[in-house]
C-alpha cells in the first residue's frame, strides 16, 4: 500500500481534542426529554468534493425517530434550497 500511495482511512490521533483557546458552548438538549416525533429537529449542512468543485447537502433530521425529514443538494451555498429543506419538512 506504501508502493501505491495508499492509506487506511480511520481516526488519527488527537483529532477531537479542542484547542484551548475555543470557546466550549453547552449542551442545550441535555435535561430536555424528547417525547416524540415532531418535538426535536435538527438541520446540518455538509459538502461533498466533486472533480471540479463542491455540492453542497443539507438535511433535516427528526431526533426522536432518527428520520430524514427532507434534504436537498446544490452546487451553490446560497440560502434558497436550504428554506426549501426547511420548508417541506416542516
Amino acid at each position: 500500500m506504501r508502493t501505491l500511495g495508499l492509506e487506511a482511512i480511520y481516526p488519527k490521533p488527537h483529532l477531537s481534542r479542542p484547542a484551548p483557546e475555543h470557546r466550549i458552548y453547552p449542551y442545550l438538549l441535555r435535561r430536555l426529554g424528547i417525547a416524540g416525533p415532531d418535538h426535536v429537529s435538527c438541520a446540518d449542512i455538509t459538502y461533498i468534493r466533486l472533480c471540479r468543485g463542491f455540492a453542497y447537502l443539507v438535511a433535516v433530521m427528526d431526533w426522536f425517530s432518527a428520520l430524514v425529514l427532507s434534504w436537498r443538494l446544490s452546487n451553490t451555498l446560497d440560502a434558497g434550497f436550504r428554506v426549501e429543506a426547511l420548508d417541506e419538512a416542516l
